[in-house]
């Protein structure tokens, strides 16, 4: 009896689709990426509008950079960081005390912060030139090794898991479990529809044609018509913006008396993004040469534009500091979404970046996805913040990390513990060391300070050598 083998579906990082699933593509890519960068903007007194469009406009920017780089885009998308709320937050306490939540700050208060960002995006530069300088992937697995890059990926992750489990029970929006049994049940209710329709929608339509690369926005449809009678999507907010808004664009202020303290508090932060950036690169290059070979043709090779993954990141950083918008990463949950999906075409990124533009200068456009329920995006992230976990364990099964190996166990051991444990233990992801309390007033960025802990137990490795031990021996074997 005679056997087909299955249709590989996929995009690489140069294919471009039709223009109609282009833009599907795309609006899945922005569905991913909405909830955390508008929140983001809100627990930072961004305005929204601002954000959405210049996060879009520095996505395309870096896409087209790379391409102009290096003949192929990086197929990355970037959003608002939670690195560095923190930070911000404390800044804009002492410039504007009591500000409500969602409400945005003044252009002058912004001006300053926007100093921080463009420091940020320096620092990335300089970084990602000196490992392009020194030898690329090789000059940067010294100081970033995959056991580090994999357990920074599985933090990066995993540590969201207590968000996206606030965010499907409600807890996150004032919901009380105790005082309101049955409001909570409908928020999981909700959650769970969404989260079981993406992992069936994800592994069933496999296969199936463009429709099987459109499992997380079918689920976030299908999620959204059962929030409906749940009484979870407010239609309060429709129709109150005008047609055409135009965003509040400010240019950084460094005359500031807080600028010098601005340019440390914020500026520092950097040190979370590098890795996290190595990351995902790793990650999505892992993938984006899995489906090459499925295909049958080249491998891409990504994981060794390293140093210009962090310029393109630092350029990002720039644009954003310039124009009045958050400081920004690639984004794990949209990596994620190119696993599921195996789209990782370069010119639907471009295309996402088009629509975030849109949705900062059309009202009605955004006022609709912002009644997109929480519980549903909860949903969602439950299944794309694991999937950034899993990856990261992918990215070192791949590399043949030797976990036998004490000295490798030790620096996965600290940064999991530390990262996972910090982030979600204490208020706002803080550890409360009371060390350099000017530049970290709230305490260490738990991911933050993972990182670099495991970068210099990794450094004593590298300058005195352990023995060879018996793990090694059998590997080169």
């Amino acid at each position: 009896m005679a056997t087909t083998t299955p249709k590989v579906v996929g995009y690489l990082p140069q294919d471009t689709p039709p223009f109609g699933k282009m833009v599907l593509l795309g609006f899945q890519h922005v569905l991913t990426m909405f909830p955390a960068t508008v929140l983001c903007a809100l627990l930072m007194h961004f305005d929204v509008s601002t954000v959405l469009a210049v996060t879009g406009f520095g996505t395309i920017v870096a896409l087209i950079g790379a391409k102009l780089s290096m003949g192929n885009y990086i197929p990355l998308y970037y959003g608002s960081s939670f690195a560095y709320i923190a930070a911000v937050t404390s800044i804009v306490a002492v410039m504007e005390p009591g500000l409500g939540f969602g409400v945005p700050a003044q252009p002058e208060t912004i001006a300053v912060v926007q100093a921080g960002f463009v420091a940020t995006g320096i620092i990335n530069i300089l970084v990602g030139l000196l490992i392009r300088v020194t030898g690329g992937k090789k000059g940067i697995d010294k100081v970033l090794p995959p056991i580090i890059t994999g357990s920074v990926a599985c933090v990066i992750g995993i540590g969201l898991g207590y968000t996206a489990l606030t965010m499907a029970s409600g807890t996150c929006c004032g919901v009380d479990p105790v005082a309101a049994p049955q409001v909570t049940l409908t928020w999981w209710l909700a959650a769970l529809v969404t989260f079981m329709a993406a992992v069936i929608f994800s592994v069933y339509l496999q296969g199936k044609g463009f429709i099987g690369m459109l499992p997380i926005l079918l689920a976030a449809i299908l999620g959204y018509i059962v929030a409906i009678p749940l009484g979870l999507v407010n239609f309060a907010g429709v129709g109150q913006s005008a047609f055409i808004t135009v965003p509040q664009l400010t240019f950084p202020d460094f005359g500031n008396p807080l600028t010098v303290t601005v340019l440390i508090g914020v500026g520092v932060m950097a040190i979370a993004t590098i890795p996290e950036s190595t990351a995902h690169l790793y990650q999505i290059s892992l993938y984006v040469d899995h489906l090459a070979e499925e295909l049958g043709r080249e491998k891409v090779g990504l994981s060794k534009f390293v140093g210009l993954n962090l310029m393109l990141d630092g350029l990002n950083d720039l644009i954003n500091g310039l124009l009045g918008s958050t400081a920004g990463t690639n984004y794990g949950e949209n990596n994620s979404l190119m696993v599921i999906t195996r789209n990782y075409s370069g010119t639907v990124l471009i295309a996402a970046g088009v629509i975030s533009i849109l949705l900062g200068f059309i009202g009605p456009l955004k006022d609709a996805i912002q009644t997109l329920p929480t519980a549903v995006s909860g949903g969602l992230s439950i299944y794309l913040f694991g999937v950034i976990g899993m990856q990261g364990i992918a990215l070192m099964m791949a590399e043949k990390v030797d976990l036998y190996d004490p000295g490798k166990l030790a620096i996965g051991a600290m940064i999991l513990i530390v990262g996972i444990g910090g982030n979600i233990g204490y208020p706002g992801g803080f550890l409360p060391i009371p060390l350099l309390q000017g530049v970290f007033p709230q305490g260490w960025p738990a991911i933050a300070t993972a990182a670099v802990l495991g970068i210099l137990v990794n450094l004593i490795f590298v300058f005195i050598k352990p023995p060879v031990t018996r793990s090694e021996n059998v590997l080169e074997k």
